[in-house]
């Protein structure tokens, strides 16, 4: 895959190489930013955790103190009272056994995040297998099981992120739209990575941060220095 003129240009504007404060990370990737649409900034961190090992996992949840910019559909499957503190705290679907009905026939999956209280866990585990790969399978750690729906929904709406290893050890996780500014970015991107560093698993060995990158959706990647050494 070749890549557009765009990103060549953009990547001919900085030392690709070079570490940069995040002040100035967030300039080059604001000023490469250079799409049509509002494109949303990514926070990228290599750990040097082994993903493989149970004792080494990084995964947790955090409400970004200016949002994501994404608004979030939200479904949830619940019954009765809490159903209704779903549907009053705005949840954009709420249902239980024909909500997995309708994803299971129609492969139905206009939402981003499912909400669920802990008795309807059998329900929802008949579809783990198509939410799971999905991301979209809901989990106690990330705040997504839970008797507090209206709670857990109003986290999601204020843009709540999941942050977790993927299989090469790099944590990926959107820190909010071009169209915030740098400031708002920069607090966005301070609260995650804090967020990050304070969960270092206690059996990790060696250096925990490898790397910091920030990038825009269609613009390259800017190194951050990185200053947990």
């Amino acid at each position: 895959m070749t890549n557009g003129k765009k990103y060549v240009d953009s990547r001919k504007s900085y030392d690709h190489a070079k570490q940069y404060e995040i002040g100035e990370a967030m300039d080059i990737v604001l000023n490469t930013a250079k799409a049509k649409f509002d494109e949303t900034i990514e926070l990228h961190v290599k750990t040097g955790v082994d993903p493989k090992q149970a004792d080494q996992q990084v995964r947790g949840v955090i409400v970004l103190p200016n949002g994501t910019g994404k608004s979030v559909k939200v479904l949830v499957i619940a019954k009765g009272e809490k159903a209704d503190q779903a549907t009053a705290a705005g949840a954009d679907y709420v249902g239980a056994e024909e909500m997995v009905a309708k994803i299971q026939k129609e492969n139905w999956f206009d939402f981003d995040v499912v909400i669920t209280t802990p008795d309807m866990m059998g329900v929802v585990g008949r579809i783990g297998k198509v939410l799971g790969p999905k991301g979209l399978m809901p989990n106690p750690k990330s705040g997504t099981v839970t008797m507090d729906v209206e709670k857990a929904i109003k986290d999601v709406k204020a843009g709540k992120v999941e942050y977790r290893l993927d299989k090469t050890a790099i944590i990926h996780c959107p820190i909010g739209k071009k169209s915030f500014g740098k400031e708002k970015l920069v607090e966005n991107y301070t609260a995650l990575f804090d967020a990050i560093v304070k969960a270092k698993p206690a059996a990790a060995k060696g250096q925990y941060i490898r790397s910091v990158a920030l990038a825009s959706t269609m613009g390259p990647g800017v190194k951050v220095l990185n200053k947990t050494i």
